[in-house]
């Protein structure tokens, strides 16, 4: 299952949820925003929420400062 992933091609072996790309990628511990198809998807509904072929994925890192 190929996705797109933050402007890149992707490959997944099968569909994931968005909890597990993000496991995938080592990012689980990081502050980061997770958006599918322009929709933001909270944290709490990241386990729910499956990724479909050509899904487009933008992970965002929140980044401090002022």
């Amino acid at each position: 299952m190929e996705i797109l992933l933050n402007g890149n091609t992707h490959q997944l072996g099968e569909s994931l949820s968005v909890a597990e790309l993000v496991a995938n990628l080592n990012l689980s511990h990081q502050a980061i925003a997770v958006a599918v198809n322009r929709n933001v998807v909270a944290r709490q509904h990241w386990e729910e929420t499956r990724l479909a072929p050509n899904d487009h994925v933008d992970v965002v890192r929140a980044i401090g400062g002022g």
